[in-house]
């Protein structure tokens, strides 16, 4: 019973946690399948970035899209919908600080240094700008790039990902708190761990792989004023029962300069940015849901024009 609360604590409480709830050995073997059946890649190999040996691939042709995965997660994740990006994108996948193929070392993970890692991951595999599609984890790391690489970043979608602590549920952040290496051995049956230890450089980083992401959660922070200075479009998507509450979802699009008035009769006054909420999805299983890719798709596509009622009237005549 110990056992299962505490692996259910890791699973449904990591702020930034991204592969779905195991909560049954059949979500559990879905999960990987799903990795199993990831296409291979065009290119793959790793980038240094201060320190930090990043693995990557490379998926489709097109316009770059950068894609990060979730927290305890790999790039592996995306496989239900790696196949929809890359039909007509270039999918840059990376396997972020500490997690998969890219090895934790002694430094501590870190969003705000991800993100600068990331700027010379993308400048060394030859890109000068990109989108970007980041998950829970993943999308803090994508926010944390646009914020402090904006040069380098067309547009932003990000999924399931907060701008500040406060933005849980009150009741997950003792829950949080509680992540950590004491987990690592009752979690070694569980596909979480069975998916890292396939491909993980030293497998035993595991336990400091939690300790790292239980710290990580329980830093405080605010980037409230750092979402104000984002100036390319902003897509924020969410399940209707996501674990960040209504009101911090609403705030986030409000600070981006959305929701603020009403659109107008001729859309002049919409903000660039938008704001998604899928219904029947949770924290857990939105990225795994089949509204995701033609959710962001258009959005990172630029596909903006919609025609207002003036122009289908005019259409009729």
């Amino acid at each position: 019973m110990i056992k299962n609360t505490l692996i259910a604590i890791t699973i449904a409480t990591t702020a930034f946690a991204a592969v779905p709830a195991i909560a049954t050995a059949e979500e559990g073997k879905t999960t990987m399948q799903a990795q199993a059946t990831k296409p291979e890649p065009a290119r793959s190999g790793h980038v240094e970035a201060n320190g930090v040996n990043y693995y990557f691939e490379i998926h489709g042709k097109g316009e770059p899209l950068l894609l990060l995965h979730g927290g305890l997660g790999t790039l592996d994740m995306f496989g239900p919908v790696l196949p929809a990006l890359a039909a007509g994108r270039e999918v840059i996948a990376v396997d972020l600080h500490g997690h998969g193929r890219t090895q934790l070392g002694d430094r501590e993970i870190d969003l705000i240094d991800i993100g600068d890692d990331l700027a010379v991951v993308i400048e060394e595999l030859g890109y000068e700008k990109v989108d970007v599609l980041g998950y829970s984890f993943g999308g803090g790391a994508g926010f944390r790039f646009a914020v402090q690489h904006p040069e380098m970043v067309r547009r932003l979608a990000l999924v399931s990902a907060g701008f500040a602590q406060e933005g849980f549920y009150p009741e997950m952040l003792p829950q949080q708190a509680q992540v950590g290496a004491g987990m690592a051995e009752m979690m070694k049956d569980t596909p979480m761990y069975q998916s890292y230890a396939a491909v993980a450089p030293d497998v035993s980083e595991f336990p400091k792989l939690l300790d790292n992401m239980g710290a990580l959660m329980r830093k405080p922070y605010n980037w409230a004023e750092d979402v104000k200075t984002l100036n390319m479009p902003v897509m924020l998507v969410f399940g209707d029962s996501d674990m960040y509450r209504p009101e911090h979802i609403v705030e986030f699009y409000q600070l981006l300069g959305g929701g603020l008035r009403d659109a107008g009769w001729m859309r002049e006054n919409m903000s660039q940015n938008r704001l998604a909420i899928i219904p029947n999805r949770t924290h857990y299983d939105i990225f795994f849901g089949p509204e995701i890719v033609p959710t962001v798709l258009p959005f990172l596509n630029g596909e903006t024009d919609v025609k207002s009622w003036a122009d289908h009237v005019e259409e009729g005549q």
